[in-house]
């Protein structure tokens, strides 16, 4: 071949080469959406569902089917942007949660940045227990505590163990002021009126780059809150809300009275103001084993969907 010949070929070979290469970079650029959402990690009241000794009906039906059991109330918050995600209370279900994290936010590709504590009581916060030494083991895992919690935790133990080994490193909240994570995340702890015997109690005001929730699974009759729980409604675009007991009388003789949670039939009365989009925002969460909103095709559940609000499930996403 001359070379004459052979620079010709060579111009056609490359022509081939750049020409598509060329009109590929002219084509729209496909970018995949990092996203910021709230995952839903477990829906029932502190001590899960079934609950311990008990073998009525309602029970059984999850003792002997174990597709039916469900953990205690928690939420995750997951940045795609910065590889990171956020734990919202740490319940005695925590292992089982931590794995569904895991599902969605693997670890090694994603770091635990922070657990948020609302409060003292069983459900929320001794799964802090898995941190120790007898299990994961884990270094500086941040817990944010609200004053007394943080002095709790940091006097008595097992818990002060986890604090001396390193094992969790814990950070001081104080009420209304928003902690910041980057720029996709901003978390704000509130304090809410609650059976506060051994730390106060808050919720969570959790902001996205796009939209705002708020996590608040225990408290008092919302009469006994100083704010009006229909304005905090109206001011983000999901409200996890406690739903301990769907009405009066779930527990039988007992005199519902002493317990102070606002019934899930209360705040369906209390919310019937709100228009259909801000009913939309309610999420109902965290339920006793007695409250019929935890079993499929239930006449409570029917009705909740009927009057425009909605109930937590084990797996839901809702995007920030």
């Amino acid at each position: 071949m001359s070379s004459v010949h052979a620079s010709i070929h060579y111009n056609r070979v490359m022509n081939l080469i750049l020409i598509p290469a060329l009109l590929l970079s002219l084509l729209p650029v496909t970018v995949i959406a990092q996203e910021t959402s709230i995952h839903v990690l477990g829906i029932a009241q502190d001590a899960g569902y079934p609950q311990t000794n008990c073998y009525q009906p309602h029970c059984m039906r999850a003792w002997e089917n174990s597709g039916a059991r469900l953990t205690a109330s928690s939420i995750a918050v997951i940045d795609e942007t910065t590889r990171t995600k956020y734990l919202f209370d740490a319940t005695p279900d925590m292992r089982e949660q931590l794995y569904a994290l895991h599902q969605v936010a693997p670890d090694g590709e994603f770091s635990l940045d922070g657990v948020f504590l609302t409060h003292a009581h069983m459900g929320h916060y001794t799964g802090l227990m898995h941190f120790g030494r007898e299990a994961a083991g884990t270094s500086g895992v941040p817990v944010y505590a609200m004053p007394r919690m943080y002095d709790y935790l940091s006097a008595n133990g097992p818990w002060n163990q986890l604090v001396q080994l390193q094992n969790i490193e814990l950070v001081h909240l104080s009420d209304g002021k928003p902690v910041e994570f980057g720029e996709n995340i901003t978390v704000t702890p509130i304090l809410v009126p609650h059976r506060d015997e051994y730390s106060e109690t808050v919720g969570y005001r959790i902001e996205g780059p796009n939209k705002s929730a708020v996590f608040i699974p225990d408290i008092d009759k919302w009469e006994m809150w100083t704010t009006d729980i229909r304005e905090v409604v109206r001011s983000v675009d999901y409200a996890l809300l406690d739903a301990t007991f769907f009405r009066d009388g779930e527990l039988g003789d007992r005199d519902m009275s002493e317990i102070k949670h606002p019934f899930v039939a209360e705040s369906m009365d209390l919310f019937d103001s709100l228009n259909d989009d801000e009913k939309a925002r309610v999420i109902f969460i965290h339920m006793n084993h007695t409250n019929p909103l935890l079993i499929d095709g239930s006449r409570e559940r029917a009705e909740v969907e009927r009057r425009g609000f909605r109930y937590a499930t084990e797996g839901m996403r809702l995007k920030l």
